[in-house]
């Protein structure tokens, strides 16, 4: 059964493409879009918050029929709580909220030097951006991000619009369906040198990227060895003591 909502002027059906539907085929904007969505997921898979059946995907085209019009928009991030199982032998090549799984959760859309698109309210097909999250899927949250700026936007669902919100004194901004902060981290990763999206936990901690936790485990391992080394020769120091107080170390004895 197909399900329909009707909202205003606006009949959305909720059912997945076809199979021989041609997905639009946009090209990606930059190429730090593609490194600040990878860095996003890598971290989040890192720190186990990531199983099945979640669905996290980067420029994935999120679908619905409006007027009788298919309608699909590609954010450069998206969250989704629960999506049923797909065929082993197919790719996920779309989503259909309600057909397919659970509402979108979280999209992001990272602003590149020709921005604008992120924000059009157009409520005419094919719709802008904010129009087919805030009124079409109702999505609720919306990260808009300007990495050239260092700044990121959220805007929270409330009464069927957006509004923006503020971030903690922290700058972040906590991300209520991942039980996580986000924020920005200005570094470097895959020899990019510049403003980075990231993950903080309830307790300010910082969700690692693949190379920190390999640093961090060689640090722990040097330490480990340091620390080793320090006991093997404070023993050394110990024994030698011993054997100039005369004590035999094979029987405990004082010769």
């Amino acid at each position: 059964m197909v399900a329909t909502s009707v909202r205003s002027h606006l009949t959305i059906t909720w059912e997945p493409l076809p199979a021989d539907f041609i997905l639009p085929d946009d090209p990606v904007e930059s190429n730090l879009q593609p490194l600040l969505a990878a860095a996003l997921r890598e971290s989040l898979e890192l720190a186990g918050r990531l199983h099945p059946p979640m669905l996290v995907a980067s420029n994935f085209g999120l679908c619905a029929k409006v007027n009788q019009k298919t309608v699909v928009k590609a954010p450069d991030w998206v969250y989704i709580p629960a999506v049923r199982p797909h065929p082993d032998s197919e790719i996920r090549r779309s989503y259909t909220p309600q057909a397919e799984g659970d509402t979108v959760a979280v999209v992001m859309e990272f602003i590149s030097e020709t921005d604008g698109h992120e924000y059009s309210i157009n409520p005419h097909y094919p719709y802008g951006k904010w129009y087919f999250y805030e009124q079409i899927l109702q999505v609720p949250l919306y990260v808009i991000f300007h990495p050239l700026f260092e700044v990121i936007e959220v805007y929270a669902l409330i009464q069927g619009q957006y509004q923006q919100q503020s971030p903690d004194e922290l700058g972040r901004y906590w991300i209520a369906p991942l039980n996580l902060f986000l924020g920005t981290w200005t570094g470097s990763k895959a020899e990019v040198t510049g403003c980075w999206l990231r993950w903080w936990d309830q307790s300010g901690l910082l969700l690692p990227w693949g190379v920190e936790q390999v640093a961090q485990e060689r640090q722990r391992a040097e330490q480990e060895r340091q620390r080793a080394e320090q006991e093997r020769q404070r023993a050394e120091r110990l024994a030698e003591q011993l054997r100039q107080l005369g004590v035999n170390l094979e029987n405990g004895q004082q010769a």
